[in-house]
């Protein structure tokens, strides 16, 4: 299967790496957590096993990433500015219909788990709406859960399922301070998340941050005052998404090629610092990875009915998992012509190429 990239460049070895070193770094971070750290030595051992997996593959000729993002219901109690998910019409404030089952959803845990991909993200709307996917996903001890959520309807019933399945993480939209945060996501959003925070931090329950990066906050939210609070909360994990423009009166919030140089230094350099939480980047450093990592080459993403599309951000779709098998939906045309061809390699602003250059997407699309 071709990358179009140098053969010097295994990309399978380039993301095994990175995996293992988020593992690595999520095991230092809970050290002094005794049930976490527990938890976080086995699922190092599984990631392992998944790796080896991946690779045996990979040399029988078929690619497989390790991560899958799963956005699990269209719904979503929540109106932040600029909201990608709702610009592409796949969040919306109608009933959702014909969505994925929680039976079905499993059924993909399962075939993930023997592919041996280790990280699925959760996602919405809302995910923590689907609680029948979320205790679905804590069976599946093999694969770690990150769960994207705007916080609000964490409750004592998640709070028991996320001590007794360790494997589910939930990771809390955050723009920065109370103004900034609660100006994109609405008056008293700040002081609710804070509040889950300082309940995960007693009951000992680990969970991470995600900060939508935009020029107007990169500063704020890679300050050390900030990411000190987030620390002294409990925070184990902080996600940098880089703001993706979805309308041309947002092209202003993206960030700059000086910026995006900005906060890639900076993770790096808080990295290099503290031990104490694991930083990720998203979409990182294209350059080191030979282009976008997705449409199957790092990762890609499955939606509320099924839908297998590239990437959150690029919202197109040849293939539904409820036809076919998750291997098989690798193999689709579309994913097929993006991995085969230039556009995940492309010059782009802002964080994401395929949403940039979405008529070129439609017109392979409309070509299979």
């Amino acid at each position: 299967m071709s990358n179009n990239i140098s053969e010097e460049f295994d990309l399978q070895n380039y993301l095994t790496a990175g995996v293992e070193s988020i593992v690595s770094e999520a095991v230092r971070a809970v050290f002094k957590n005794p049930k976490e750290s527990a938890f976080m030595l086995k699922f190092a051992a599984a990631s392992r096993s998944a790796s080896k997996k991946r690779r045996k593959t990979e040399d029988a000729g078929e690619h497989i990433p390790p991560f899958l993002i799963a956005s699990i219901t269209s719904k979503c109690n929540l109106h932040c500015a600029g909201c990608y998910s709702r610009c592409n019409n796949a969040t919306s404030d109608s009933e959702p219909v014909k969505q994925l089952t929680g039976e079905e959803w499993l059924r993909i845990f399962d075939e993930a788990d023997e592919l041996g991909i280790s990280f699925i993200l959760l996602a919405g709307g809302e995910p923590m709406l689907r609680r029948d996917i979320i205790e679905a996903a804590g069976k599946k001890q093999n694969i770690l859960f990150p769960i994207f959520t705007n916080g609000t309807f964490i409750d004592e019933r998640y709070f028991t399922l996320f001590d007794k399945c360790r494997n589910l993480i939930p990771i809390m939209s955050i723009e920065g301070d109370r103004t900034m945060t609660d100006t994109r996501r609405g008056e008293g959003i700040y002081d609710k998340l804070t509040a889950n925070m300082e309940e995960f931090r007693k009951r000992g329950l680990i969970f991470g941050a995600s900060v939508t990066v935009t020029s107007q906050n990169v500063r704020e939210v890679t300050s050390q005052g900030f990411l000190g609070e987030l620390a002294g909360k409990g925070c184990k994990a902080v996600i940098f998404v880089e703001y993706v423009p979805v309308s041309e009166d947002s092209r202003g919030l993206a960030l700059s090629d000086d910026e995006r140089e900005y906060l890639m230094g900076e993770i790096q350099h808080i990295r290099e610092n503290d031990s104490e939480m694991v930083y990720i980047a998203f979409p990182g450093d294209e350059k080191s990875s030979g282009g976008c990592v997705a449409a199957g080459r790092g990762f890609f993403h499955i939606n509320s009915h099924g839908g297998a599309e590239p990437c959150p951000f690029s919202p197109y779709s040849d293939v539904n998992v409820k036809d076919t098998s998750l291997r098989e939906a690798m193999k689709s045309p579309l994913f097929t012509a993006l991995r085969d061809g230039s556009v995940l390699m492309e010059e782009h602003v802002g964080g994401c190429v395929l949403y940039e250059k979405r008529e070129q997407v439609e017109a392979l699309l409309a070509r299979h």
